[in-house]
């Protein structure tokens, strides 16, 4: 069992009818010109203080989607607006499933436990090198997600499937990037079946989640401090469950093709 992560978290966003956006509100002028700089400003304290409790033994739910919110407010207090729909999808479901997602950039990593945890327990499948990563690794660890090092892909299936399902079992939902890598396209080709796998395996059911988050660039030579541009809006759109029939071909090809086309809505 994983008592640590397995309450529903008392905190979250103000959605009506599964959807959140981001309302008007007053952006400071020097953030208005310094957005990279005004987000980080706000940022790296938001990360210390996690971190530190995680370091601590006091960092559950709660507090995992208090700082994962206190971060999408930092965004949006930059400029970056956000349009979330489609969260009654996992919010009605009854125990725990797979979110299957396209990976555009940090955003996604930092934000999707704020719109999740509070509703829903969950945790991610990670490399093994961020829960090695200072300070932040203390918060990676508490959260106990799934380490897989890329370097065997038969070590990683087993620790998908083996980690997947005792977590699943224990009610706790599991996020997945199966491009494994960031990409600011979407090429399904490179889209694997490993989360197809694990709902399969343990029995429950996958949510396709597209987003568009390259409004948090990728650094040149550090991926996580990239450039900030308000211009471009993040968006996260969720799918309706699919429960996994046969060998799961057909929900595989379902949530590539509700990925696909969201982003080119989104005119990615």
């Amino acid at each position: 069992m994983y008592p640590i992560i397995s309450q529903r978290s008392s905190v979250g966003l103000d959605y009506h009818n599964g959807s959140y956006k981001t309302g008007r509100h007053h952006v400071f002028p020097l953030w208005k010109a310094l957005p990279t700089l005004g987000f980080f400003r706000y940022v790296f304290p938001i990360v210390w203080r996690a971190g530190a409790k995680a370091k601590r033994g006091e960092y559950d739910t709660t507090e995992w989607a208090k700082s994962s919110l206190a971060v999408l407010r930092a965004l949006e207090s930059i400029g970056i607006e956000f349009e979330i729909t489609g969260v009654e999808h996992f919010d009605n479901l009854k125990g725990p499933c797979v979110f299957l997602s396209n990976h555009m950039s940090t955003l996604e990593t930092f934000v999707l436990p704020g719109i999740i945890a509070s509703l829903k327990p969950v945790t991610f499948v990670v490399k093994e090198s961020l829960v090695e990563t200072p300070v932040f690794k203390y918060v990676m660890r508490s959260r106990d997600p799934i380490t897989v090092g890329r370097a065997n892909p038969r070590e990683d299936l087993k620790a998908v499937l083996e980690g997947g399902t005792d977590r699943l079992n224990a009610g706790i939902s599991i996020i997945i990037f199966p491009q494994t890598t960031r990409f600011l396209g979407f090429d399904p080709r490179k889209f694997n079946t490993i989360g197809i796998k694990l709902a399969r395996k343990a029995n429950v059911p996958v949510v396709p989640v597209a987003l568009k988050t390259d409004a948090w660039g990728n650094g040149r030579h550090f991926k996580d401090f990239g450039k900030m541009d308000p211009s471009k809006k993040a968006y996260f759109a969720f799918g309706e469950p699919l429960l996994i029939k046969d060998r799961g071909s057909e929900e595989q090809e379902k949530v590539l093709e509700f990925i696909g086309s969201r982003l080119k809505e989104w005119g990615a």
